[in-house]
């Protein structure tokens, strides 16, 4: 069974990029995107500095950009930090909150996610929402109630209307950056379970966008892509390079078609 919501691929850079090689990449993007279905939505969420490049070199094409987190605060003295209004000022459309690696490395706790959601949808930004277990987790038969905790963190402080405009991706991780990856029954079982609890908060949260993320290639974004109730991907290491992105961004599209 396949599901006929569109399609979303969404490279996240991570710390990865300088603006020489960023043109060939962001060009070439945008060319391959452009034989995309309408159907299949592309984005790119890179690093601060490069905004105004992506703005530049992605306007008026078919692949928004975006930022890979966001400040809790909306201004004032807080060195380093990013605000959603910034974000938003270089006409940008997405960005990503509660990434394991933010979690892990800094800490991100469950309601500072949340308050990172509220302010992106302040700013007018779509909030790529990351939820996640560590292989311990999942070898213990934590998954549900690990992702279900992440996910109500956030949708507890949103209304129905503000639900309906995030984005969830799913990122078991002991499959970002490992080679690793969840099988598509896997996947599809989170997934399922990640609608379920989306459904739950309203009839108009139920069809939010559901990506996978965790070494998704081309060589297993199609099987992926095919689950019912997984919407695209969030795309790591392969968003770095032309050819596989625009590969699994393909892959979406074939998998939309079957869909349709």
């Amino acid at each position: 069974m396949s599901n006929q919501r569109s399609k979303l691929v969404v490279g996240n850079w991570k710390m990865h990029g300088r603006l020489a090689p960023n043109v060939a990449l962001l060009q070439g993007v945008a060319r391959g995107a452009q034989a995309l279905p309408q159907d299949v939505r592309v984005g790119v969420c890179v690093p601060y500095p490069y905004f105004a490049q992506a703005q530049a070199l992605l306007g008026g094409s078919r692949v928004a950009w975006g930022a890979q987190d966001v400040s809790a605060h909306e201004q004032g003295a807080y060195t380093g930090e990013v605000a959603a209004g910034m974000i938003a000022d270089f006409e940008a459309t997405y960005a990503i909150v509660g990434h394991s690696e933010r979690r892990a490395y800094h800490g991100e706790s469950p309601e500072l996610v949340a308050a990172k959601t509220q302010r992106a949808l302040a700013a007018g930004l779509t909030p790529i929402v990351c939820v996640g277990e560590t292989l311990d987790e999942r070898e213990s038969g934590a998954t549900e109630c690990v992702v279900g905790a992440q996910l109500n963190a956030v949708l507890v402080v949103l209304s129905a209307d503000e639900a309906a405009r995030i984005v969830v991706a799913y990122e078991p991780v002991w499959a970002i950056g490992t080679g690793k990856s969840a099988t598509s029954e896997q996947a599809q079982q989170v997934h399922a379970f990640l609608r379920a609890r989306l459904a739950a908060k309203g009839a108009q949260v139920a069809d939010v966008p559901l990506l996978y993320g965790g070494s998704v290639k081309p060589e297993n974004a199609a099987e992926l892509f095919r689950q019912n109730d997984i919407d695209g991907g969030l795309i790591g290491g392969a968003a770095l390079k032309e050819g596989d992105f625009l590969a699994i961004c393909a892959a979406a599209a074939a998998a939309a078609d079957v869909a349709g």
